[in-house]
């Protein structure tokens, strides 16, 4: 007796045309393009997923370089000032204080400025 995929191939179709739903025309509704579609976007998230970081941290030196210039400093002596003073705080907290908490940021600036001078 011959053996055909049957129920296997519809599950596995199920299970792609479930993936794609929310896709646009045929990415959606025919097999063939939804499967290329589908392989496409994994890769694009692949690759965002390493891209969302580093635009993370472009968003957080330009945040703390904005805040850090209100107080007369540039980012490069700033970040010099930080090491210089051990304050060993990533920029993602940095950039969070410069915009929740200004006093605090500004006890950390004071910090650099004296460890500078």
């Amino acid at each position: 007796m011959r053996t055909v995929k049957g129920a296997a191939r519809n599950q596995a179709k199920k299970r792609l045309f479930h993936k794609v739903k929310g896709f646009v025309g045929g990415r959606r509704r025919l097999l063939r393009t939804a499967k290329e579609t589908l392989l496409r976007a994994g890769v694009y998230a692949f690759r965002d997923r390493r891209n969302r970081k580093r635009e993370f941290r472009k968003l957080w030196i330009i945040r703390i370089n904005a805040a850090v210039r209100e107080r007369g400093l540039s980012y490069s002596t700033f970040i010099n000032g930080l090491t210089k003073a051990q304050i060993e705080l990533d920029r993602k907290i940095l950039a969070d204080l410069a915009v929740t908490d200004p006093a605090a940021f500004d006890q950390i600036v004071a910090a650099v400025k004296e460890a500078l001078a």
